[in-house]
């Protein structure tokens, strides 16, 4: 079975799944109000280390246009709702999750 991931933006909260098998689960930063955090299914289509300094430690775009998911430099935003539609996670837990899914992974956004 594939690797994927499951993001709840109301529990603020990124899954990583091995088939079915939950293997962790991550807290996560979602976008605000004004700048929400799309809904869909998308794929990982890059990966960045050392990206610019707001983005933390690594950036994993998205197959949507300008949106990835990355560390951050502001650990005290995760948990909420104040990106501007990226999902945010802990620095040492994007860098964890990106060692374990491969470029193609797909991401589910939902509620």
């Amino acid at each position: 079975m594939a690797r994927r991931i499951d993001v709840s933006t109301s529990k603020h909260q990124l899954k990583l799944f091995d088939g079915n098998r939950l293997i962790k689960a991550y807290p996560i930063a979602v976008g605000k109000i004004l700048s929400p955090t799309p809904s869909g299914t998308y794929t990982i289509i890059n990966k960045q280390l050392h990206p610019p300094a707001r983005f933390g430690v690594l950036w994993m775009g998205l197959s949507k246009p300008h949106y990835g998911i990355h560390g951050t430099n502001n650990p005290a935003s995760i948990g909420r709702n104040v990106s501007h539609g990226c999902i945010r996670m802990f620095n040492h837990d994007v860098l964890e999750l990106s060692s374990r899914v491969p470029i193609g992974t797909s991401v589910s956004i939902h509620k």
